[in-house]
């Protein structure tokens, strides 16, 4: 029995890549990146590229763009290391949430506890 997205045509994903199977250590995307298009894809693209480029008008998680491709999230951010080198694509990252003061939280429970 087949998995989806695990054995399925690996020669396939070889193409996709060019053969590369990481995208390298300075690769700016993980799972909640968000990925904008800074252009629309243009004739004779690779289709892998032109499709993120048309998932990517507004921002886009990078998971969901693997998702949408049916592509694994490795081989995605392969994909979108060569847009992002050819400034096709911008990547945000989401901003870390402040951590609030333990001693306030303290605070706080202590006040809904007296109520």
């Amino acid at each position: 029995m087949s998995r989806p997205g695990r054995d399925d045509a690996p020669d396939r994903l070889y193409t996709v890549t060019g053969g590369r199977s990481r995208s390298g250590s300075d690769n700016p995307f993980d799972l909640v990146t968000l990925v904008v298009a800074e252009c629309d894809p243009v004739p004779g693209m690779q289709s892998e590229h032109a499709a993120i480029l048309r998932l990517t008008e507004r921002p886009t998680a990078v998971v969901e763009i693997a998702a949408e491709l049916k592509l694994p999230v490795s081989i995605t951010r392969i994909l979108l290391a060569d847009l992002q080198a050819a400034g096709r694509v911008s990547a945000r990252h989401p901003r870390k949430a402040a951590v609030p003061d333990p001693d306030i939280l303290e605070q706080v429970l202590v006040g809904l506890r007296n109520l």
